[in-house]
This record gives C-alpha cells, sequence and structure tokens, in this order.
C-alpha cells in the first residue's frame, strides 16, 4: 500500500534538542553569578564629561573611595564621589588612568574643586586637570 505523503528526509536523523539536560553546570553558574561583585553603595548618576570642554565639580575625600574590579576588561576603578552644582554623582575612575594619581595628591593637598578637559573617548580618553 502506497501513500501519498511526503516525509522530510532530515526528520529520521534529527534528534530532539536537550533530551537530557545536565543542570549542574547551569547551577554552578548561578552561583558564579550571586558571587559576582556588586556596587553596594549608593545609586548615584555617573559623571559626564563632555569631549575637549572643561568640567567642574567637587571630590567627597572623607572616606577612602570605593573600589570596583572590572575583571572583563581587566581593570580596577575608583568610585569617587562627587557634587557637580547640587547633583552627586559619581566618577568611575581607572586607577591606571594618570589623573587619578594627581587627584589623590591634589585631595592631600587639601583641593576639593576641580577643573578637568576631557580629550578623546572610550580606551583613548585622557584626562587633564586645568590650574586657575
Amino acid at each position: 500500500m502506497e501513500t501519498n505523503e511526503q516525509t522530510n528526509p532530515n526528520e529520521a536523523t534529527q534528534t530532539p534538542i536537550n533530551p537530557v539536560v545536565d543542570v549542574a553546570w547551569l547551577d554552578e553558574e548561578l552561583g558564579k553569578l550571586n558571587e559576582a561583585p556588586s556596587f553596594d553603595g549608593p545609586k548615584l548618576p555617573a559623571l559626564q564629561f563632555e569631549e575637549n570642554k572643561i568640567s567642574e565639580f567637587d571630590i567627597d575625600f572623607s572616606e577612602p573611595f570605593k573600589k570596583w574590579d572590572d575583571e572583563v576588561n581587566g581593570v580596577t576603578k575608583a568610585i569617587i564621589p562627587c557634587r557637580r552644582g547640587s547633583v552627586d554623582c559619581l566618577w568611575w575612575l581607572n586607577l591606571k588612568n594618570p589623573i587619578y594619581k594627581d587627584v589623590i595628591r591634589k585631595g592631600r593637598e587639601g583641593c576639593t574643586h576641580f577643573k578637568v578637559l576631557q580629550t578623546g573617548n572610550k580606551k583613548s580618553t585622557k584626562y587633564n586637570l586645568v590650574e586657575d
């Protein structure tokens, strides 16, 4: 007896997706996500700069800056509490950026008001302190 049904030639070789899933690795991955570093400080906006424009703000040196380890990019950032005008914000600054050392030195001298000029953007971002 013949049938008029056409069959997909791939049907016989197809196997179901995830017939038996070993979820152990998923549990492990969830555990890693729960252990991932998270910022537990105030949820404030990031300090924004405009390329080739001077930004003025004050830095709060009253306590040590929190640090953020970005394991994906292999950098550690200082989370610097700032105030621009009446807005509190955070400056997420790579510790290897040369201006970080300048900021620390100026803070040690008692300076809290800063003028900074940003040049470049993304990985080529450079900050320069502007002296009066």
